[in-house]
């Protein structure tokens, strides 16, 4: 169970306490599981949705609040990932520069822009699918950044220097623990756009070879993965997939 609470611990701000010490090992469960948090996430996500919309609350401000509730209960990290994500890749220097311009602590053009975009495009999105009643799509659409993160720290994908979390989590999953989680979300996503079986498991495939083409640009720009690729490749995969299960809504 170490793995599970380390999980929780790491991506939510549930009073979950974790492992009183963390290696690769440990680090490794815990990504290893990150799709069940995903799980809790999105089943409340959609949960919340509904209630604001059965209450007669507009869709789209529905949205919004959903969006600043997953912020909230995730402290706010993966926003700010992709927020120094885009910045680093915005910037023309060496990736030295790069990582220095992530670890910054501020927040640029780039990445305030990666941010409004990200915030609109799932407030959106999960509003059409309130409307649509695809209460399964908001919760697959949100297990499955979690699976991205699973994806991105597997085997070959080395972390990139001056990186604490990058260096351990990095290279600590088999290629096949990652497939394993994206045939289970395309085996959901049949029902999750109903009269349209093939929509959702193209969905899924198109959300995560996005997220993978992110993860490998960024691992050539920045010389490695990072905490910032992650929280980026998860927010995009997020953003991806319920855009796509929303079409046609």
């Amino acid at each position: 169970m170490s793995g599970v609470r380390l999980a929780f611990s790491w991506l939510t701000v549930l009073p979950v306490p974790g492992p009183e010490q963390v290696d690769r090992e440990v680090a490794a469960r815990g990504i290893r599981v990150a799709p069940l948090v995903g799980v809790l996430l999105g089943a409340a996500a959609a949960g919340l949705l509904w209630l604001l919309t059965t209450a007669g609350a507009n869709p789209l401000l529905a949205g919004f609040v959903v969006v600043a509730g997953l912020a909230l209960i995730t402290r706010g990290m993966h926003l700010d990932g992709l927020a120094d994500t885009f910045d680093g890749l915005g910037s023309y220097g060496p990736p030295e520069r790069a990582r220095q311009i992530m670890k910054s602590g501020g927040a640029g053009p780039f990445g305030v822009a990666a941010i409004v975009f990200s915030i609109a495009v799932q407030a959106v999105s999960f509003a059409a699918l309130a409307q649509a009643h695809r209460w399964l799509a908001v919760a697959l659409a949100i297990a499955l950044g979690r699976v991205a993160v699973v994806l991105a720290c597997r085997a070959g994908v080395p972390a990139a220097p001056d990186t604490g979390f990058g260096a351990l989590v990095a290279a600590t999953q088999r290629v096949w623990t990652g497939l394993g989680w994206v045939a289970l979300a395309i085996v959901l996503a049949v029902f999750a756009v109903p009269g349209r079986p093939w929509l959702g498991p193209l969905v899924v495939l198109a959300a995560v070879a996005l997220s993978e083409l992110l993860v490998r640009h960024t691992t050539r720009r920045f010389e490695g993965l990072s905490g910032d690729v992650l929280g980026a490749a998860l927010e995009l995969t997020v953003g991806a997939a319920a855009a796509g299960l929303s079409l046609a809504a």
